[in-house]
């Protein structure tokens, strides 16, 4: 997106605003989230305060659908001659962008929308989202708008009269609005949601209980943690279930991070646990096994699940026509379960020597790489942002040893670029300067210390 000079709608002054007409999951998989979501192409008017979505052509291209959309505001009053001059040059790069074998008949009949409703329900229609699911989700998205825009205290009190629409269907979407816009690097964007999650975690039901569940199970890991300084054995796990047996989150938090201690011989300590206590703890005590073993098989079942849906991943990626592209667009995808398939596969490759498989496997393996590297990056650059001494980050640095390279020092530069670009953050671009001399200065030392130690 470029920056560009548009006449507010209603005052009709210069307003300057990343301005977006091609929407291409082929090269921008968030494309469509941000379309839906209401936040492209959306402006405040310096001048008069105005604010909205700006009109403007939009082409919309879906190549695993066969989607290829237009839409002219009517507003603009635009000759259809004149359309399609605008339209064109778009449709030509989406066509520019496709390797000659997926340039299908679809696109050279792009359907044209009369209005932005109907793009959007066309849209959703092909995900196979009808038209009730439609009304649900666009109530949701006002619903964050509305949360979006509102003070702390009118925001408190939206979530409070909502409660009852506030689901965890309503978190997905937030946090897939969020990303959009980070992808689309309006920060603006991203710190009101983020304002509204925070709000939403700690005033609705929903986002009580995930607090709840979330609190319950760091301190889950605290107690396994502390558990392991001793040595961790069979008997203290069940000193702790039981500890803990009137806390059903807890207990399946524990249980969850401890599975591979729940075998026959826990369950036989337990039993031989609940055979030598006397009438009063005895129901408590078969209560607790009941209770863990329905847990195991619900554990166990979803190991199962999420290695079935890794191993189908793995074989889509590696039947990709464009392997690197695939596994990046399925990085939202990636979890541990998927890294222990493709580990494994790679293993079985090598001893097979299935030189064929193991290139494509090495693919994704490099990409996977690459974005956990980028992850740390900013991961670092999060927390030096939280520190509030120079003292505190230069042991950070120290600590984070070679993640402090050129590729951190070029992220941390386009980051204060971007920020700075954007004009509305002086603070935080202050402070990343600051953390960017103080990077500078850390790896000069280190270049120095380097040479002078190399004989």
């Amino acid at each position: 997106m470029a920056k560009t000079s548009v006449p507010c709608p209603n005052c009709r002054q210069p307003v300057i605003i990343d301005l977006q007409r091609l929407f291409d999951l082929n090269t921008n998989p968030e494309a469509k989230e941000l379309l839906l979501s209401g936040g492209a192409n959306a402006f405040q008017c310096t001048t008069c305060g105005y604010q909205g979505s700006y009109p403007t052509p939009i082409v919309y291209h879906d190549p695993d659908k066969e989607l290829l959309l237009t839409y002219f505001p009517p507003e603009l009053h635009t000759p259809v001659t004149e359309q399609e001059k605008t339209i064109g040059p778009l449709i030509k790069k989406v066509m520019d962008d496709l390797s000659p074998e997926k340039r299908k008949a679809y696109l050279f009949n792009p359907q044209t929308m009369l209005t932005q409703q109907r793009l959007f329900e066309t849209i959703l229609e092909a995900d196979g989202i009808t038209p009730e699911m439609m009304k649900a989700q666009q109530e949701k998205l006002l619903l964050l708008q509305e949360l979006a825009n509102a003070t702390a205290e009118r925001m408190e009190t939206l979530i409070l009269e909502n409660d009852h629409k506030i689901d965890e269907e309503l978190f997905i979407l937030l946090s897939r609005l969020a990303q959009a816009s980070a992808a689309a690097n309006d920060q603006q964007s991203v710190h009101a949601l983020t304002h509204v999650q925070e709000a939403l975690l700690e005033h609705s039901s929903v986002g009580k209980a995930a607090a709840l569940e979330a609190a319950e199970t760091r301190a889950a890991m605290t107690e396994l943690q502390e558990l392991s300084k001793t040595g961790l054995t069979r008997e203290n796990l069940l000193d702790l279930f039981i500890s803990h047996a009137g806390n059903e989150i807890r207990t399946t938090a524990i249980a969850s991070m401890a599975r591979g201690g729940l075998d026959y011989t826990f369950f036989q300590t337990l039993t031989d646990r609940i055979e030598a206590s006397d009438e009063a703890e005895k129901p408590k005590l078969e209560a607790l096994r009941e209770k863990l073993l329905v847990v195991v098989e619900a554990i166990d079942k979803a190991v199962q699940a999420q290695l079935a849906d890794s191993h189908q991943l793995l074989e889509e990626l590696l039947a990709a026509d464009n392997i690197e592209q695939a596994t990046r667009e399925a990085l939202p995808r990636i979890n541990q379960s998927f890294t222990d398939v493709l580990n494994n596969e790679v293993t079985v490759a090598q001893q097979a020597n299935d030189t064929e498989k193991l290139e494509k496997l090495v693919v994704v393996v490099s990409v996977l790489r690459a974005a956990s590297s980028s992850g740390a990056v900013l991961q670092i650059i999060e927390e030096m942002l939280r520190l509030e001494t120079a003292e505190e980050r230069n042991e950070l640095l120290n600590q984070a040893g070679d993640l402090i390279n050129d590729e951190f020092t070029q992220t941390l530069s386009r980051l204060v670029t971007q920020v700075e670009e954007q004009g509305d953050q002086p603070d935080l671009v202050e402070k990343l300067k600051e953390i960017n001399r103080e990077v500078l200065r850390f790896t000069m030392r280190r270049n120095l210390n380097n040479t002078h130690k190399t004989p």
